[in-house]
């Protein structure tokens, strides 16, 4: 599987620089991420983001009930064509947004449904969906795994549910090391958003043990030496 990478990131300076990079395929931003990059204004922050970069880009929703979510999808929609609308599974009070996925979908917009942690969940988000619109299912292995749950067998379950649908792809959401892109490869993800600093590692793959051995040998040398140890 030749798992994509996408960017996990709203910092304009940073979607410039990733931007560039033949590797990133594609970006993805929650109102966190937002928060954190200084936007005060969603759309004219989204709108710049959009000067930035032709290739696919998740925008999220921040309403918590039905009506709203459905009128801030369609207007983030309506902003660009390369725009994935994010829709979270439930919202904060456990509801399933059914509706709101079948509504968006009917309308053609293409989704990305946010903060999945299960296959059941999975199913439940197919059950609602056509086989034309393009849909991204984003599981969150990371924050699974900080918990102790063991995101592996959603994600195996996850794909062989949305084999069926060709418009539908897996998302491994939540990286919390190098080595998920590794993984999401190895389950049969279709795509990976990764944190700038980990795109980098990512980018070094390729050494062998005994340079690895060698590099932190040097490491601790050169620290050694910093600090005039003696015995």
């Amino acid at each position: 599987m030749n798992t994509k990478i996408f960017c996990d990131i709203a910092d304009l300076k940073l979607i410039k620089k990733f931007n560039k990079k033949k590797i990133v395929k594609g970006f993805t931003t929650n109102p966190s991420l937002m928060r954190k990059a200084g936007a005060q204004d969603y759309k004219s922050y989204c709108k710049k983001i959009l000067n930035l970069t032709s290739k696919p880009i998740s925008f999220e929703v921040f309403a918590d009930d039905e009506k709203k979510m459905i009128k801030q999808g369609q207007k983030i929609s309506s902003w660009g064509k390369n725009i994935y609308v994010k829709v979270p599974v439930m919202n904060s009070k456990g509801k399933f947004m059914g509706r709101v996925i079948n509504f968006l979908n009917k309308k053609r917009i293409k989704l990305n449904i946010t903060a999945v942690y299960n296959a059941k969940q999975t199913n439940k988000i197919l059950n609602k969906i056509d086989k034309k619109t393009k849909v991204i299912i984003s599981i969150f292995a990371g924050r699974a795994a900080d918990v102790g749950k063991d995101p592996i067998p959603e994600f195996r379950k996850s794909i062989k549910l949305s084999k069926k649908f060709k418009n539908v792809e897996i998302l491994w959401a939540s990286v919390r090391e190098p080595y998920n892109y590794t993984r999401s490869k190895q389950l049969g993800c279709h795509i990976i958003t990764v944190p700038p600093s980990i795109i980098e590692k990512i980018e070094k793959f390729g050494k062998t043990f005994d340079k690895l051995t060698t590099d932190t040998v040097k490491a601790f040398l050169v620290d050694s030496k910093k600090s005039k140890f003696k015995i």
